[in-house]
């Protein structure tokens, strides 16, 4: 019997970071006491205006189909927020809605990507970046962004990574998975680099902006180089900030040439995003967003919480990262090392899979990022479970020999 996959899926790996978090809960289930740190989901809840007014739209009736990306109202609260929150003008015909920003970024590159396109993606990486690409018929480019340069992309490597068939550059800012976050004069950088190649478009993904610390001031790169405009498509979504992650609402702004696009594609796909959902996000975006800065604040207090104990810990060293909910800690020093039942710590994926197994510690291995050896911690739980989590790490390093 010939194969029952396709060509194009077995070009891609399944998500990394999905397959932690379910093997975390397949050891839960078996009785063992693990903690999962693998997945990017903040542990509060959605705020209650929000839920009501989703309790509201399905009491209202509001469950019938609509746009095939997204409602005329969702649009609009879209539009108003790009411009009161980062100086950008977009049409409500240049808006796109769909179930996730994992959708938006796979209608961007299916509705523009043809078979030997490239698309650069700087490492570490969204696990899913270079696999939706090659889901789509396009080839990802993985540049680094090395530690010493704060896990950023500097202007000489972007630039030697161009070539004709560059169609996009993927920005993730702050980043999942360093909670590296670009400054605006870094982003200048980048786009003056951009300006000598018109064929290059940008995707920037800002799904975590509003998770920044230490007084970092946000922005995008269609804010900070207007003329990269009509080229850039901005994602973000209400999943992270709003602690939405299982409503599933994401959405861009961008070229309505481009938008128009990917209007098609979700018509023959997945058509519109939850209705409900679509009521929920409008509330999120209008409402108050009052909550936003104290939420951030409680981030901000386990970011620095998990550095300092990882800092501490045997073999590990851990930088500061300015957003997001992550951090990427080196295990360099941990590599040749022995646990006490005799397995060789030979790469970041050994080590992870043995702290899973000594110590009930779920993390997620640096090479599903495309940067080893390290590996990510997602610190979007209690204090006292991160604190928890954290003595296991430094029990679990201090026992290797």
């Amino acid at each position: 019997m010939s194969s029952l996959q396709s060509s194009a899926l077995a070009r891609v790996k399944p998500s990394a970071t999905l397959a932690v978090t379910a093997r975390a809960r397949e050891l839960k289930r078996e009785g063992r006491d693990v903690i999962g740190l693998g997945a990017g989901e903040p542990d509060f809840d959605t705020p209650e205006n929000i839920k009501q007014a989703a309790i509201d739209a399905i009491s209202r009736g509001e469950t019938k189909y609509t746009d095939a990306d997204g409602m005329p109202e969702l649009k609009a609260a879209i539009s108003a927020k790009f411009a009161r929150e980062n100086g950008l003008k977009y049409e409500t015909n240049q808006i796109h809605v769909a179930p996730g920003g994992k959708p938006v970024i796979y209608n961007a590159f299916l509705a523009t990507l043809n078979p030997g396109d490239e698309v650069i993606v700087p490492a570490p990486y969204w696990v899913s970046y270079p696999d939706m690409v090659l889901l789509a018929g396009g080839e990802p480019v993985m540049v680094v962004g090395a530690e010493a340069d704060g896990f950023k992309l500097r202007p000489e490597v972007l630039e030697a990574a161009i070539t004709p068939k560059t169609r996009w550059i993927i920005l993730n800012s702050p980043s999942n998975p360093t909670g590296a976050a670009y400054t605006a004069a870094e982003l200048e950088a980048l786009a003056a680099v951009l300006r000598k190649h018109p064929h290059v478009w940008v995707l920037t993904d800002d799904m975590y902006e509003h998770l920044v610390y230490d007084g970092f001031e946000y922005t995008t790169i269609a804010q900070v180089a207007p003329d990269l405009y009509d080229r850039t498509l901005t994602v973000n979504g209400v999943s992270k900030a709003y602690a939405m992650t299982g409503w599933r609402i994401g959405y861009a702004g961008g070229p309505k040439p481009l938008i128009d696009l990917m209007r098609k594609v979700a018509s023959q796909t997945t058509s519109n995003p939850t209705s409900v959902s679509q009521w929920a996000a409008v509330e999120a975006l209008n409402g108050t967003q009052e909550f936003l800065a104290s939420r951030a604040e409680a981030f901000k207090a386990r970011r620095d919480l998990v550095v300092k104990m990882l800092n501490e810990a045997e073999g590990i060293t851990c930088a500061t990262p300015e957003g997001a909910f992550y951090v990427y800690p080196s295990c360099a020093d941990l590599i040749g090392k022995t646990t006490p039942s005799g397995v060789v710590i030979e790469n970041d994926e050994v080590f992870t899979t043995e702290l899973l197994n000594d110590q009930g510690v779920a993390v997620v291995q640096g090479s599903a990022f495309g940067l080893s050896p390290y590996f990510r911690i997602s610190y979007a739980t209690s204090d006292a479970v991160l604190a928890e989590a954290c003595t296991r790490i430094q029990k679990f390093c201090a026992s290797l020999k």
